[in-house]
């Protein structure tokens, strides 16, 4: 089986991963600088360098959590489609390229200018196109449209 709606889901991991990337890149400098040493620390979460490493550092680890959350249900509903036969839609491709699209912006706002209604302005705009995939999708599931 190939859907093209795969596309967009690797994309969005692929993102992901970038966003890792540069977490760690600006991260553990940071914690140089604060004198942080990964040796010893137990129980620790990144959330505990919350106040003690610069905002714009935490920022990008902030965003890679939120990649955590809404996105695994675009990856499921993504999947779903692929699975269902509407993959290869051509509004479901716009819908889920347009999903990650806009979290990829969102990333950009949050890990560089991190300004809420804009951040929250592409959030919206994804949500909008999530809504869209699961409509389609419920709709091949209960109707096999």
């Amino acid at each position: 089986m190939h859907a093209a709606i795969l596309a967009p889901v690797v994309a969005l991991v692929a993102w992901t991963l970038v966003m890792m990337a540069w977490m760690y890149l600006v991260r553990f400098p940071a914690m140089k600088r604060k004198g942080i040493s990964l040796k010893g620390r137990i129980g620790s979460t990144g959330r505990s360098l919350d106040g003690v490493v610069e905002d714009w550092v935490q920022w990008k680890a902030h965003n890679y959590n939120h990649l955590m959350e809404q996105p695994t249900l675009f990856y499921a509903v993504a999947i779903s489609l692929a699975l269902l036969g509407g993959g290869d839609v051509w509004i479901n491709l716009w819908l889920a390229w347009g999903y990650v699209g806009f979290r990829i912006v969102h990333s950009l706002i949050q890990a560089t200018t991190n300004v809420v209604r804009w951040r929250f302005l592409a959030f919206l705009g994804g949500s909008f196109c999530l809504l869209g995939l699961t409509v389609h999708a419920a709709a091949r599931v209960l109707h096999g449209l």
